[in-house]
């Protein structure tokens, strides 16, 4: 490969010299993203598609899955079903991101229509953002295909689902994707009314706030406006729930948040406190507090405690709604305790079961996964507070 080009130093330049830079160096990378896209292509051909390339791409490049997904998806499109999309890429006019939505918006055609829309696109992408693109590969699609329009229309439909997206400490968001618009509609409207008529007197409140508090409760089982109890999973040291330290905790699937707000979501009048034993060197979790003994109970919910998430790096589905799975396969000797069971996800529970993909779990609790082309990625649970040092007086 030919070495990269060498730019001049931003700060030597006047304005017009730094956007014509900025431009440059986009083209650019976009001509190397068509190039990692045909790597991606050719890896994926190289495993006949199989579904692990996916998990491959997000550890090599260190994305979430459904990005991956995304990626492998593009690269073989546009190595097959849109050559003049790539051809846009190789000439620094078109980006990678932009090169994505036309392979979802033309992902439902045969391959003959694809081959189609991309001759249409082939003029109207260069110069257009990201929404023009969206909306200019839709219509190409649709002009291709016009009887395909309803199978499209069930096919998205079809695909629904919700999905959680995690953003900046203590906040989150949840999204119904492609649901049936009528119901979608009919509900955002239910959530408006019931905010609108919550919206008087001495309510502080926002509208945009009430909406989501109101839809959120209705998602918990209540009756819109008022809170709901549910299970979430906070770990945080005892120091810090009693206001001695302001360590941070963690929120299983989310992350980490300030003292503050762990605390306020500790004291809530419907949580419910579990004794958590921790090693105070290493900050590992030791053991579960309980009222009763039950063996398979307990030892499953002590490892999901412990683990707090998916093992596989990466992944940050709570442990409560993964399986429990032997690290070492059962049929090749592995046992049924806590130095050995590992929480995963579905998904990557059935990952570990595909060709060449070798699991294996340290004394130290360290998950260490190598992939079909010898990559190692490890995974340790964080302490659940900074170990403190043996010599170190309790901070009171």
């Amino acid at each position: 490969m030919a070495p990269l080009k060498e730019f001049p130093d931003p700060r030597t330049l006047g304005d017009e010299e730094c956007v014509a830079l900025a431009q440059a160096v986009s083209a650019d990378i976009a001509r190397l993203e068509a190039v990692r896209f045909r790597a991606i292509a050719q890896l994926s051909r190289h495993r006949d598609g199989a579904r692990s390339v996916v998990q491959e791409v997000a550890f090599a490049l260190s994305v979430v899955d459904g990005h991956a997904g995304a990626m492998v998806a593009a690269a073989k499109a546009l190595t097959t079903r849109l050559p003049r999309t790539l051809g846009l890429m190789d000439q620094g006019k078109l980006s990678g991101s932009g090169a994505m939505k036309v392979a979802a918006a033309t992902a439902w055609l045969s391959d003959e229509d694809a081959l189609a829309a991309d001759a249409l696109l082939e003029d109207r992408l260069p110069g257009k953002n990201s929404d023009q693109i969206r909306k200019a590969a839709g219509h190409a699609a649709l002009s291709v295909d016009r009887d395909g329009a309803a199978r499209r229309v069930e096919r998205h439909r079809e695909g629904r689902r919700l999905t959680v997206r995690q953003g900046e400490t203590g906040v989150a968001s949840i999204e119904v994707e492609d649901g049936p618009v009528e119901k979608v509609t009919a509900a955002y409207m239910r959530v408006d009314r019931k905010a609108r008529a919550l919206k008087t007197g001495g309510e502080t409140r926002t509208l945009d706030q009430l909406r989501a508090d109101v839809a959120l409760d209705l998602l918990l089982g209540g009756q819109g406006g008022k809170s709901e109890r549910a299970e979430v999973f906070l770990y945080m040291d005892l120091f810090t729930y009693l206001g001695v330290k302001d360590g941070p905790a963690e929120l299983a699937g989310h992350g980490h948040l300030p003292a503050r707000l762990a605390r306020e979501i500790a004291t809530g009048a419907d949580t419910v406190l579990r004794r958590i034993i921790t090693d105070p060197l290493s900050g590992q979790v030791l053991d579960l507090g309980r009222d009763r003994y039950r063996p398979t109970a307990g030892l499953d919910e002590f490892v999901r405690v412990r683990d707090r998430e998916c093992r596989r790096p990466g992944c940050h589905r709570p442990a409560q709604a993964c399986d429990l799975d032997h690290a070492v396969p059962w049929e090749f000797g592995g046992h049924t305790d806590a130095d050995e069971l590992i929480d995963l996800c579905r998904r990557d529970h059935r990952l570990k079961d595909e060709p060449e993909w070798v699991y294996r779990l340290a004394a130290d609790g360290t998950l260490t996964i190598t992939t079909p082309t010898g990559q190692s990625y490890d995974s340790t649970p964080p302490p659940l507070h900074e170990p403190r040092p043996a010599d170190e007086p309790p901070p009171f």
